[in-house]
């Protein structure tokens, strides 16, 4: 106590609230009691990991950087914030390290072209919601690879091609803005890709442990990707999975997005012990959050109620729409100026996630082909021919 405290308010404030015997901390642990056989679904960065409830044990899966595919088609889409740095360094900045590092680059996309191939992504890559895709891929990467090379090169020998013009003109845009493929498709192919996979399998997990989904305790715990991203319901990709798992039936309610909540290492070995010592406190981060929200319809009946589905996306068909401030609509997959804005959107957004830019399309599609990722049309990659002579 300070001397700028008044003893007697500050014990006011500890009795509803700041102190574990607080009449809220009462409501939490009473709370936590009623849902102590609900399940309890809490995903991290890397994986997930559903408590059934009563105490029985977890499961665990992991979804991102332990999986098939996903460092290599990274790799590939972000050829085109890489090149773009380069420019951003020599242009704006007249840094002329961007020399060094464009031969770096240029020296991984000569080895990475050297070693793409079909029978990579097929044999050693193999996942599975790519299988049949992977010559178009493989062509697509080696395109990818080639247009970088070229562009690079010619950077090279002349530094005054290094502009902001033959980066979209150029690099960006395939060299024509009628090219059936470019580097900017291939970025909305490749984010397609990883998120139809990781999607893909996360239905698949979810659909065997038959989850009760108007039961079940979510909670998006600690860090995705950037600092600032996946914070909202609408720009964190792991919520999008998991609402596309659940087949659009998770009250958006009942998930609750904690990025500062302790979360698990990904387990090693079996070893699931610092995965069950989560559960406990988990399950109380969860009622608290719930048992206050849970007073607003006590307090406030009558008034308008928060509705966390009312999410609006902007529709960029209408030339006179400048400026977003969510993900654009995508009408199909041929709708290219809404997936290259969504590219933009996830450069400029400190929100949003870069990989995310069409998670949520890719997600909806699986939903509505039942999960059969050979009966979905991947934007950017199917239908498209990328020229392997370059």
């Amino acid at each position: 106590m300070t001397a700028s405290e008044s003893p007697e308010l500050v014990d006011l404030f500890t009795t509803y609230t700041a102190s574990p015997n607080s009449i809220g901390s009462h409501l939490t642990h009473t709370a936590s009691r009623t849902t102590k056989e609900d399940p309890l679904l809490v995903a991290t960065s890397a994986d997930f990991a559903l408590y059934p409830g009563n105490g029985e044990p977890p499961t665990v899966e992991g979804f991102r950087l332990s999986t098939r595919g996903f460092k290599e088609l990274a790799g590939i889409s972000h050829l085109g914030p890489a090149v773009a740095s380069l420019v951003q360094l020599h242009h704006t900045y007249g840094d002329e390290s961007w020399r060094s590092e464009a031969r770096r680059l240029l020296d991984q996309v000569d080895r990475g072209r050297e070693a793409n191939s079909p029978e990579l992504w097929r044999g050693t890559i193999a996942v599975e919601a790519f299988r049949g895709r992977e010559h178009a891929i493989a062509d697509m990467a080696d395109y990818s690879f080639a247009m970088t090379a070229r562009y690079l090169r010619t950077a090279l020998k002349d530094s005054s091609y290094l502009t902001p013009r033959t980066l979209r003109d150029d690099y960006l845009n395939g060299g024509d803005d009628n090219s059936p493929t470019s580097i900017n498709k291939m970025m909305i192919a490749t984010f397609f890709l990883t998120a139809m996979d990781t999607a893909h399998r996360m239905m698949k997990w979810f659909d065997t442990r038959k989850v009760d989904w108007n039961r079940v305790m979510v909670i998006i715990a600690g860090k995705q990707g950037r600092p600032t991203a996946g914070v909202t319901w609408n720009t964190s990709s792991v919520a999008t999975v998991i609402r596309g798992a659940s087949r659009y039936k998770l009250p958006m309610e009942r998930m609750y997005l904690a990025p500062h909540a302790r979360q698990f290492a990904t387990p090693t070995d079996g070893d699931l012990s610092e995965v069950v010592s989560l559960e406990q406190p988990l399950r109380q981060l969860w009622t608290n959050l719930r048992a206050t929200v849970e007073l607003g319809d006590l307090m406030f009946a009558g008034l308008p109620r928060y509705a966390p589905d009312h999410l609006l996306a902007p529709d960029v068909d209408d030339p006179s729409v400048t400026e977003i401030s969510e993900m654009p609509t995508i009408h199909d997959h041929k709708d290219w100026r809404a997936m290259t804005t969504r590219l933009r959107m996830v450069l400029e957004d400190p929100r949003q996630l870069l990989s995310g830019c069409v998670t949520d399309y890719a997600v909806s599609q699986l939903v509505e082909n039942d999960n059969d990722p050979s009966r979905v049309l991947v934007p950017g990659l199917d239908g498209l021919t990328y020229p392997t002579n370059l």
